[in-house]
């Protein structure tokens, strides 16, 4: 039986394919749309998710139900000793608390990580886990070390509509019409638990000079000292093309710096639209 399992959700932005090509497990967020359940990658994929938005679609996130969570821990613990879980952040959702609250169950064989982050930030996470399994750690020795590095992360994300955002409570009515006449991005920025603003601008090229800046500073300043271990991370909710652009800036700007990159997760997407854009910086283990 092998030693360490890893399980990761999609919100990680890892897909299936993926997830098989690693040797990891992927648990498939469940959407509501229209009443109807669906489950990302699984029975919903990225193209159908956005047609649905522009199609004004009633869209609400869940989490995956207990029962779905226990099916495939018990699934992978039938070949494994252990299991380390990374879910999305705990600040952004209840997936994480309900997952530690289900690995009570097993008596120290699934330990679940609870470590700030999503999307790409979240990727880098599985990464390292998969680096310190093969290393020889333990679940818990894993637990232990992701959980201590968690706040080494940031994510800077900028909006092509404020649609979304008044849709989700975010920014109010009056304020979304006036930033649309005048083209007002708002900058929006994640470290550790919460979603939160961080400048307005206006204009996509002064929003992502502002996200650029940010993340300079970043590396420059909070993260001086460990400047050399970090990761940077493109994610997107635009097309491909913008996406190829957008992290051609990114390493123009920082040239040298490792780039993970991928799709921003449906779960974001839900709440900020098509057209966004994120870069994040992340220190790897």
């Amino acid at each position: 039986m092998s030693r360490v399992a890893i399980v990761t959700d999609s919100n990680s932005g890892i897909t299936q394919e993926r997830g098989k090509e690693l040797g990891i497990y992927v648990l498939p967020m469940p959407f509501f749309i229209d009443g109807k359940l669906f489950l990302e990658d699984i029975t919903l994929t990225q193209e159908e998710f956005y047609k649905k938005l522009g199609e004004n679609s009633d869209i609400s996130t869940s989490q995956p139900s207990p029962g779905n969570v226990m099916e495939l821990w018990e699934e992978v613990l039938k070949e494994y000793e252990e299991i380390v879980c990374i879910p999305m952040s705990s600040g952004l959702s209840s997936t994480c608390s309900t997952a530690m609250s289900i690995a009570s169950e097993y008596k120290g064989r699934v330990q679940v990580v609870d470590n700030q982050r999503i999307s790409v930030t979240q990727e880098q996470s599985v990464y390292d886990a998969m680096k310190l399994r093969d290393e020889g750690k333990s679940a818990a020795e894993i637990k232990e070390v992701l959980e201590r590095e968690k706040m080494l992360s940031s994510i800077y994300i900028t909006v092509d509509t404020l649609k979304y955002l008044k849709k989700g409570g975010r920014v109010t009515p009056a304020a979304a019409a006036i930033g649309t006449v005048l083209n007002l991005k708002p900058v929006l920025q994640i470290q550790g638990e919460k979603l939160d603003a961080f400048a307005k601008v206006r204009g996509w090229k002064a929003a992502k000079k502002s996200m650029l800046n940010a993340i300079e500073k970043d590396l420059n300043e909070r993260f001086a000292d460990i400047k050399d271990d970090m990761v940077l991370g493109v994610a997107y909710t635009c097309t491909k093309e913008e996406a190829q652009e957008w992290k051609q800036e990114v390493m123009n700007r920082f040239p040298g710096y490792d780039i993970v990159e991928g799709p921003l997760s449906l779960s974001v997407a839900c709440h900020i639209g098509p057209g966004a854009m994120a870069v994040t910086c992340m220190k790897r283990v």
